[in-house]
């Protein structure tokens, strides 16, 4: 398959830079980024997703998780 024209593009996203919750891990921070990428295996079919990418309050390494399992988070 061939790579979408906007595959590593930044996307809009409304919590942009507000406070987030991943539901999957229980982590929260800032949303940093929205990325389209290829979440597919090295060997199988691409699979594009979009990603979200999470700095921990206090900084630290960001977390990425799929966008559909960020929510708005209280500071």
């Amino acid at each position: 398959m061939a790579t979408p024209h906007d595959a590593h593009q930044h996307v809009p996203h409304a919590l942009l830079h507000q406070p987030v919750r991943d539901i999957a891990s229980g982590t929260e921070g800032i949303l940093m980024a929205v990325l389209v990428e290829n979440t597919g295996s090295p060997v199988g079919p691409d699979r594009w997703a979009d990603i979200a990418y999470i700095r921990p309050h206090g900084g630290g390494v960001e977390l990425s998780t799929a966008v559909a399992n960020i929510e708005a988070a209280s500071q």
